[in-house]
């Protein structure tokens, strides 16, 4: 019998009630229906057949997977009832079997409801006619593959290898992707792109793509990695590309891997690409290193410039000790203590002007000016230097109101600062030339001079912190490389710019300042030189209060010289004490004492009466802003800084000597 075996289906068909069914029962099948039937029944392929006006249902034991939960209730059902979720998009395929024509369709998709809710299925099919004995079509074949585990996990590889490609595309190092000996680009991304400059470089080897890295090494490398299967990793290495169209070469720095490629056979097939562009680290690096250099030239340099002063003054200091030199020699040493150590105090204010400056820590004392006068007050400051080497100064000053919004003191520094470096760095009997010249919108000094000149290669970094030209074997020039440095800040500060030019080495410099011009100067101004028309002070009482015995004993001697009566204390207390017997018009405090600061001392001797009203002044190593406001709030009436100059002591001692009517 034609329904013998046929596993679970072919039992399903021999004990169905077949009365519902528009296939009738079995015994009434034709002989076409029963052939096919025969032929699903023992295939292990997932086949169903489709009868007569209503096509009625029937399949194989493999197709009972795909039914789901629709088995057993589909076995001799309509087609129509059993598959009326998916019968518009196979509608088309029946009606083209039912005609005659048969239909293969790969990976349709289908949204089954087999397992009470809707699911996307693929299927991979043929629906082909079936005829009767007599030719006549009565019905369609359909043998079917469920695809959808395969186009599910395409799908996700698929996803994946998008996921990686937009990875490999977007990631932030350099990546390619060669392929065979000739290294052809088959990927890269965006960076490398970004790197080599957009180019079209896909199906190109990389000597045709990148002809300009010829002879830099990096074909050979590849060729390397390739035939060795050995992997590459460079750091920093030079690479010159041509980024633009018709452009110069760039030299750019990259650290890189060649990782070779191999295939199942564990033959190399490529060379994987990875990398970085570190030009702006390497920048970084070496200017560091410069940097860094140029730390240990001027530590070498200030270790040299403050052991140069303290040479003569030690020598000099020897001598006084012995004792037994006549009053030339003694005036003579001291006379080198004095020039030494005014020396080394410009260095030590030079450094503290720079760190200030570089913090943010100036605060700028602004007025309107004429720099004529300014200009005028900067000779003044250098002109011992100029007259010392006989050079020849040339003044060209502004015939027009050269009127700037400026800082008095900061500026008479900077112009003398260039004047002196166009003293220094000129052979003696040299020219300088200081001009101010107006314009609508900027006053400008500008100081040339016949000297050394500046190398072309130092000319770029001449206002850089530490920076110094070769010396002279005499080595007069000095100074520790600071000075343009800040100018250039302290210029900057003013809304200014300064600039330097040379034409080489022995054919002297020009440096040149602008500031902005003030365009409605005021009709007075105060231009008077500080300092000047100053009255010698009087008489005075004062009192030195300093625990270093040294410092505190030259000082009350030099101010005894002038005619003042001196008296010296080493602490606070001692200095309360004689304060009240000898009531002192004018005190000059050490900050740094030993059993109290000096602010304590000053607050102390405002709450006693016998000095209550005398001028307090404050002579201190600390310079900060908030040393100078503490003393302030202390009591101090004038604030120093150590080592004083002498022109600033006498001037506080003729302001108290005012103050009491001599």
């Amino acid at each position: 019998m034609f329904l013998s075996g046929g596993g679970e289906a072919g039992a399903l068909m021999r004990t169905q009630d077949w009365s519902t069914s528009p296939l009738g029962h079995p015994r009434t099948w034709p002989q076409a229906l029963r052939t096919v039937v025969g032929l699903i029944l023992n295939s292990k392929f997932p086949m169903f057949v489709a009868w007569g006006t209503d096509l009625g249902f029937l399949y194989n034991d493999s197709y009972r997977e795909i039914l789901g939960d629709k088995h057993p209730r589909a076995m001799g059902g309509r087609f129509h009832d059993i598959w009326s979720e998916i019968w518009s998009d196979i509608a088309p395929f029946i009606e083209r079997a039912l005609n005659g024509e048969a239909s293969y369709v790969d990976r349709l998709l289908l949204v089954m409801n087999r397992h009470g809710y809707d699911e996307p299925t693929w299927f991979t099919f043929s629906y082909s006619p079936v005829r009767d004995e007599h030719g006549v079509i009565q019905g369609m074949h359909c043998a079917c593959v469920e695809v959808t585990d395969q186009v599910l996990a395409e799908k996700y590889r698929n996803e994946e290898n998008e996921r990686f490609r937009a990875l490999f595309e977007q990631a932030p190092g350099i990546m390619a992707v060669l392929r065979g000996p000739e290294h052809v680009f088959e990927l890269t991304n965006q960076s490398y792109l970004q790197l080599i400059g957009h180019r079209q470089i896909i199906g190109k080897s990389a000597r045709q793509a990148l002809p300009e890295v010829a002879g830099q090494g990096f074909f050979e490398l590849l060729d390397s990695v390739y035939s060795t299967g050995e992997p590459f990793v460079g750091h920093a290495l030079p690479l010159r590309l041509q980024r633009e169209p018709d452009g110069a070469l760039e030299e750019r720095y990259i650290d890189f891997v060649y990782q070779p490629i191999v295939d199942a056979s564990d033959a190399v097939s490529g060379i994987f690409v990875e990398g970085s562009d570190v030009t702006a680290r390497k920048q970084v690096e070496d200017e560091l290193r410069a940097a860094n250099r140029q730390k240990d030239q001027f530590l070498a340099m200030l270790a040299h410039e403050l052991r140069n002063p303290l040479a003569p003054i030690m020598t000099a200091a020897q001598l006084l000790k012995v004792g037994s030199l006549d009053a030339r020699n003694i005036a003579n040493a001291s006379e080198i203590i004095l020039r030494q150590a005014s020396h080394m105090t410009d260095l030590v204010n030079d450094l503290l002007d720079v760190s200030r400056v570089t913090r943010g820590l100036v605060t700028l004392e602004k007025e309107e000016l004429d720099l004529n006068v300014i200009v005028s007050a900067a000779v003044e400051q250098v002109r011992p230097l100029i007259d010392a080497r006989r050079h020849s100064l040339t003044l060209q000053l502004s015939g027009r109101s050269a009127h700037v919004i400026g800082d008095r003191t900061r500026l008479v520094q900077v112009i003398s600062n260039i004047l002196n470096n166009a003293a220094k760095y000129t052979a003696p009997g040299g020219r300088i030339t200081l001009s101010v010249t107006v314009d609508e919108r900027y006053v400008s000094v500008g100081v040339r001079d016949n000297g050394v000149g500046i190398a072309p290669d130092i000319l770029p970094y001449i206002f850089d912190l530490f920076t110094q030209a070769e010396r002279t074997p005499d080595r007069s020039q000095g100074g520790l490389g600071i000075g343009l440095a800040l100018v250039k800040s302290l210029v900057a500060l003013h809304g200014g710019t300064v600039q330097a030019s040379s034409d080489g080495l022995g054919l002297g410099s020009e440096f040149c300042i602008s500031l902005p011009r003030l365009a409605a100067p005021a009709d007075t101004l105060d231009n008077q030189v500080p300092g000047a028309g100053m009255q010698a002070p009087g008489g005075l009482r004062v009192m030195v209060v300093d625990d270093n015995v040294d410092a505190a004993q030259m000082l009350a001697a030099l101010l005894e010289v002038q005619g003042h009566a001196v008296c010296v204390e080493y602490d606070g207390r001692g200095a309360l004490e004689r304060a009240r017997r000898e009531r002192p018009e004018v005190l000059l405090l050490d900050i740094g004492l030993p059993d109290m600061d000096g602010y304590e001392l000053a607050r102390q001797l405002r709450s006693q009466s016998e000095s209550a009203d005398a001028t307090l002044v404050a002579l201190t190593g600390y310079g900060q802003n908030q040393d100078r406001e503490e003393a302030e709030q202390a009591g101090f009436d004038h604030y120093l800084v150590k080592p004083a100059d002498m022109d600033q002591v006498n001037d506080v001692l003729a302001q108290a000597a005012r103050a009491r009517g001599r």
